[in-house]
């Protein structure tokens, strides 16, 4: 079951938050972090398939500080609008929703929360790691992630790259991976944003494996 509902974060902003609800009690809450194209229908996807493995799911709208109801898709004037909110993006006032969503999660379900972000969420739940206090961490395609390489995480993390990824340079990751060698990171054959279905650049078989790796991952240090 899914709904939408309304969180505070701790500076007074409102915003929506999508829910997904397992069938039984949750084992655990999962804050399900967006790519710049907003909670469309792939990220409410991937908080529904989360629900189905028993997670309370949630994701925060975090363009909600920029514009409201944001949900575009791949291609045409949605691809123009969603970059064009790149220069806007703001990582200290995303990390007060994602701190709020943590709090709603937890005391819901009483239980241990963790964060799994994509693109621009993949670096969020990277700084949610470093900053936050979330029990575990998942990152796919972290687009910016090499500015913050030093930040030490207080949660386990696990982070996804692709090797054919123009976005992200190699040299950035390793960065991360020299500075804190106890994240997990997995390289795949594919290109940036491989687990988005919708888009040209999904790789069935690296979208299969790392979910797989994710949700053990996420099992493990939050049940």
């Amino acid at each position: 079951m899914s709904e939408w509902l309304q969180l505070t974060a701790s500076d007074g902003h409102v915003f929506d938050t999508y829910i997904a609800k397992p069938e039984r009690e949750p084992i655990a809450g999962l804050i399900v972090l967006q790519e710049i194209f907003g909670v469309n229908a792939h990220i409410r996807s991937v908080a529904d398939g989360y629900a189905r493995d028993g997670f309370l799911a949630l994701a925060p709208a975090l363009f909600d500080r920029i514009e409201r109801h944001v949900d575009l898709k791949y291609e045409g004037e949605d691809l123009q609008k969603a970059m064009s909110f790149i220069p806007k993006l703001n990582g200290e006032l995303a990390l007060l929703d994602v701190a709020a969503a943590l709090d709603y999660a937890r005391k819901e379900t009483g239980r241990k929360t963790g964060v799994i972000g994509y693109c621009y969420g993949g670096t969020v739940a990277w700084l949610s790691a470093t900053r936050l206090k979330p029990d575990a961490a998942v990152g796919y395609y972290a687009g910016a992630i090499g500015k913050y390489a030093e930040e030490t995480p207080k949660a386990p993390v696990m982070l996804h790259f692709g090797k054919l990824d123009t976005h992200i340079p190699k040299e950035e990751v390793d960065r991360v991976q020299a500075a804190n060698p106890d994240v997990q990171i997995f390289w795949y054959e594919a290109g940036h944003a491989f687990n988005a279905d919708p888009r040209p650049s999904y790789e069935p078989h690296s979208a299969k494996l790392a979910r797989e790796r994710s949700l053990a991952f996420l099992t493990e240090n939050l049940s």
